[in-house]
């Protein structure tokens, strides 16, 4: 609907962006030790952890997991806000305003560790559950931003992602064979071997965490836009949480940040799905063990390390969403084969089941790079429409997404399994809940990757695409408002889900 033209929200100027070197992707990628490393860790491991070592039972788990949503809704967006605002204080200005938040978490994310200490009571791991969660907030919703704050172009955006992808493959096979190491070193009925991961992965996170804040920086902003929002009056606190929800709930009508969203969560939840209830799977559907765990689920991950250097170069050269749609096959092949090798018989110990794991983390790979890798471009889109740049508002939006989906997934897996009649610390389980677990992995994964290739269809943007938003927006920030021809204003319409007249502020979202 058309709107009365409103006042132009003044765009920041593109300032002379600094040399990325080989370290500063290093360092940037590093940091997805925390973000993908502790992700891998939560949804192969905490319920299993939870009901076999801590005597809650699955109905529990999915509470803890619930509660901890519930106040992310809350703390997630709130970050992403400050993180736009804060640089008008003296803490921002002095520390970067993305960067304050990356460096006051580091003291604070031992907090990981302590999740993992057996024989505690419900509402010690709800505590220790929600605490994490939001020291992960506050560290990853700025992290998030850098990769804008530090490049304009689509390839060295490109790099940014991959170097992320990498890095949180290497630390999601860390996250798969490390427990079965220690399961071999301290017998597989000990709960001290995921406490000993929880330190260990601790201190991984405070490192990589004073690796970003060391070889990372911020776009540097004109005097002129800090003078004017230093004048600016201060809002009351109920009117910052009515414009900061305002802000974020505003991203979602960009049209391809919607249908980012729709890609992203087909193909992330359906790997929550798999790998909350994979554990399951191997342990009572195939009669394997933890070790067996750990050592599929590290094949999958070194798989998917070579899945993502594949499809770097695949998004790069052609469009992410073909890309998105052959990533989704493969991992939806290998389902399929791992159910019907269940379905003949086979066990757990079947050298067969190396197959499954090739198709599964191939695909796998692909899917958790492309929509990071398109996520670098959506402050572009939103800058046409908005004249503005708001890395953090969709940062806390993909936070909150991501938390919010794998809660969902591990939720999902938990009631159906005490539906089903799970018993916790059984080391057998009735032949309902097994049909159960295979149910879910099956359905509930291939379901969302039918979702993610359907969403995939109609997302165009590309390397050509995104070339032209850039000159778009050039263009209207030099004044103009018609565009440079009609076969530009079709595309940045298609992205922006905005007419061309709409655009640069001239709508309900700006």
């Amino acid at each position: 609907m058309a709107s009365t033209p409103a006042a132009v929200v003044p765009a920041m100027p593109v300032a002379p962006t600094r040399p990325v070197r080989w370290y500063n992707l290093l360092a940037y990628g590093s940091n997805d030790v925390l973000g993908a490393g502790s992700m891998a860790v939560i949804s192969t491991w905490i319920l299993i952890f939870y009901t076999s070592f801590c005597g809650l039972s699955a109905a529990q788990a999915t509470i803890i997991f619930g509660v901890a949503r519930v106040l992310d809704a809350f703390t997630s967006p709130m970050i992403g806000h400050l993180s736009d605002n804060i640089g008008r204080t003296r803490l921002g200005k002095r520390f970067g305003r993305r960067r304050f938040f990356i460096l006051a978490a580091i003291p604070l994310l031992p907090a990981f560790a302590i999740m993992w200490v057996s024989g505690q009571s419900f509402w010690y791991y709800l505590v220790t559950y929600v605490l994490f969660e939001m020291v992960y907030a506050m560290e990853i919703i700025p992290y998030e931003t850098l990769a804008s704050e530090m490049a304009t172009d689509y390839r060295t955006k490109a790099k940014f992602a991959g170097a992320r992808i990498l890095c949180g493959q290497c630390s999601a096979i860390a996250a798969a064979f490390l427990p079965a190491w220690l399961i071999a070193y301290l017998g597989p009925d000990s709960p001290d071997t995921y406490l000993y991961m929880g330190i260990i992965f601790s201190i991984l996170f405070m490192g990589a965490a004073g690796l970003l804040y060391a070889f990372s920086w911020e776009r540097e902003r004109p005097p002129e836009l800090e003078a004017e929002e230093d004048a600016r009056e201060r809002p009351t606190l109920g009117a910052s949480f009515r414009a900061l929800y305002r802000n974020l709930f505003s991203t979602l009508r960009i049209r391809a940040f919607r249908l980012h969203l729709g890609m992203y969560l087909g193909g992330y939840i359906s790997q929550d799905i798999y790998n909350a209830a994979f554990t399951y799977f191997v342990i009572f559907a195939l009669a394997g063990s933890t070790a067996i765990v750990g050592q599929l689920v590290g094949v999958t991950y070194i798989v998917q390390l070579v899945a993502v250097v594949l499809a770097i170069n695949f998004a790069l050269r052609l469009s992410p969403a073909m890309a998105y749609r052959f990533a989704a096959l493969s991992f939806a092949i290998g389902v399929f084969i791992f159910l019907g090798m269940y379905g003949a018989g086979y066990t757990a110990t079947s050298s067969l089941f190396w197959l499954p794991v090739v198709f599964a983390g191939l695909g796998r790979g692909a899917l958790n790079y492309i929509p990071w890798a398109t996520y670098n471009y959506m402050a572009d889109v939103d800058e046409i429409v908005t004249g503005r740049r708001r890395e953090g508002a969709f940062a806390g939006v993909m936070t909150f997404v991501r938390k919010m989906s794998q809660a969902a997934a591990v939720i999902l897996v938990g009631q159906v399994m005490q539906a089903s009649g799970f018993v916790s610390k059984a080391t057998v389980q009735s032949p309902q809940a097994i049909a159960a677990i295979v149910g879910v992995l099956g359905l509930g994964t291939v379901a969302m990757l039918i979702f993610g290739v359907i969403v995939s269809t109609r997302f165009r943007l590309d390397p050509k695409t995104h070339a032209i938003l850039l000159d778009e927006i050039e263009h209207l920030r030099a004044g103009h408002d018609t565009p440079t021809d009609e076969r530009n204003a079709r595309v940045v319409e298609d992205l922006s889900g905005w007419r061309y007249d709409q655009l640069w502020g001239r709508n309900p979202v700006a």
